[in-house]
């Protein structure tokens, strides 16, 4: 069993060994065939560097040349650029010397031209001392010769020339009235006559009493009440007066506050309607009606906008046109007025090529004052105006309304346009009535106005104060005088006055000649 074992285990030495040898003799052989290959590899690398490194001399050779030559070219470029800079440097140097030997000159000249300037200017100082010295002498002279002072002859000199520039004006203002009677006249008269044409408001005067009708005059002893108890439970509730008298089935109630007249009216007709008739039955109504006051204000200052075609109005201004419908002006009624002179303005505004809302907007507007004047101190136009730019409204409206009677300047046409609108919806035939005191009293201003003129002999005031007929003195004034002092009465009118419409001024000069046959 160990022989077999040993005898294995040599076997195996053996074929371990002469593997060993075998696999040593052919890695000899690998190796020395590897070894000739890498010689040849080598050969063949320093081979390849060898050319390799001619070509690169050969390239740097060539790059050096290439480089030499750009920058051979880049230096003549560079050499003729300085010498043409060289050269325009010489020439700026040589125009600067020309303009500096210019400007030598030139001063030298500005010199001289101021030594003669000076020498002038002395001359003509010594020539201003004599040809003062000169002129006082001839005026001595000429104050001898012609016996008056310096003074004296200014003075008469001014008289002459205000004399001739007086006719001059006269025979000027003449002129122009004629132009513009030519066309300014014919013009504006085209345009109201148009205006009152289009719109005819009927007339109704406003008094201060207001009618009741009763069923039957058994009526009028409840109104009266026992011992007078209702009748003056009524008066004394609405501030009014009952007037029961002998017409039959009629009260009379009078009052100046239209307001409180027409509340006395609307409970009236309220108590004849419900049939109870005593104190506190009345003093229950009138207070209701009362309340329903200012519904009904409310609604006639919304019915005036409607009829004027005005529209965006505050309700404050709406609340206060409404309050025009119970005021009155020389027995014409405010609001009907106001809505004529809306259409008025409006009419004319179109004529006129303006804006025709805005010019019914300043008609309505135009006595909304008057809703305030017993309540604020002030004349209505003015109280209008600061009530209308209080609630927001254009400063032409606020001018037009101010200026309506000439109180303030007028910065605008429409302002113009309510003046006339104005006067033509009050001085109508029937608008307004005036008392005769009122009337004899505004003719005896007039004529005062006009007698005030120096040469004035007489003066008249006719056609019911629309006119004034002034007669003066032939002897005293020339046609160019009485030109003259028609215009400056007008203007006089116009500023010491206030009329409705407008007061045509005649001045009438003329010289008789009387011879008596005998």
């Amino acid at each position: 069993m160990s022989t077999v074992v040993v005898a294995s285990i040599l076997a195996a030495l053996v074929g371990a060994g002469a593997g060993y040898a075998a696999c040593l003799m052919a890695c000899r052989r690998r190796g020395s065939a590897a070894e000739v290959e890498a010689r040849r590899s080598a050969e063949e690398a320093a081979k390849r560097a060898s050319e390799a490194v001619k070509q690169a001399e050969l390239q740097a050779k060539a790059d050096m040349l290439k480089w030499k030559e750009e920058f051979e070219q880049n230096t003549a470029s560079r050499r003729k650029e300085v010498a043409a800079a060289e050269e325009r440097i010489a020439q700026r140097e040589l125009n600067l010397d020309r303009k500096v030997s210019m400007l030598d000159k030139k001063e030298h000249a500005l010199d001289e031209k101021i030594k003669e300037v000076e020498a002038k200017s002395a001359e003509i100082e010594k020539d201003r001392a004599e040809l003062q010295r000169l002129s006082s002498q001839a005026r001595q002279k000429l104050q001898e010769v012609a016996g008056m002072s310096q003074e004296d002859a200014r003075r008469e000199l001014m008289v002459r020339v205000e004399k001739e520039v007086h006719g001059e004006m006269g025979a000027m203002i003449r002129r122009m009235q004629e132009q513009a009677r030519e066309t300014a006249e014919r013009e504006s008269r085209k345009i109201i006559v148009q205006a009152i044409q289009r719109f005819a408001a009927p007339l109704a005067g406003e008094t201060m009493t207001s009618t009741v009708a009763l069923p039957n005059d058994d009526m009028k002893g409840r109104i009266i009440g026992r011992e007078g108890r209702n009748i003056r439970a009524l008066e004394a509730a609405t501030g009014v007066n009952v007037l029961i008298d002998d017409t039959p089935e009629a009260v009379v109630i009078s009052g100046f506050d239209p307001v409180r007249r027409e509340i006395a009216r609307i409970a009236l007709e309220g108590l004849i309607a419900d049939g109870r008739i005593h104190p506190a039955r009345i003093e229950e109504i009138v207070a209701k009606t009362q309340e329903n006051m200012q519904e009904t204000i409310r609604s006639a200052g919304e019915e005036a906008a409607y009829l004027s075609g005005v529209q965006g109005i505050e309700p404050e201004l709406l609340r206060m046109v409404g309050r025009l419908k119970f005021r009155t002006s020389y027995t014409q009624n405010v609001l009907q007025h106001s809505i004529e002179v809306a259409h008025l303005m409006g009419v004319m505004a179109g004529e006129l090529q303006l804006d025709v809302s805005l010019a019914k907007r300043i008609g309505l507007f135009h006595d909304i004052g008057k809703a305030l004047d017993h309540e604020v101190e002030g004349s209505h136009a003015v109280i209008g105006a600061d009530l209308l730019k209080k609630n927001g409204e254009a400063q032409v409206v606020v001018n037009a309304v101010a200026a309506h009677h000439e109180e303030v300047p007028q910065e605008s046409l429409y302002a113009t346009l309510a003046v006339a609108a104005d006067a033509i919806s009050s001085s109508r035939v029937g608008a307004r009535s005036e008392t005769t005191g009122i009337y004899v009293k505004r003719l005896e201003k007039l004529e005062a106005v006009a007698n005030g003129f120096e040469g004035v002999e007489k003066s008249y005031a006719i056609q019911a104060g629309r006119e004034v007929r002034v007669l003066v003195s032939p002897d005293r004034m020339d046609d160019n005088g009485a030109a003259v002092m028609a215009r400056n009465i007008s203007k006089k009118i116009e500023t010491d006055l206030q009329y409705p419409g407008q007061i045509r001024v005649v001045v009438i000069r003329e010289k008789r000649c009387v011879e008596y046959a005998k």
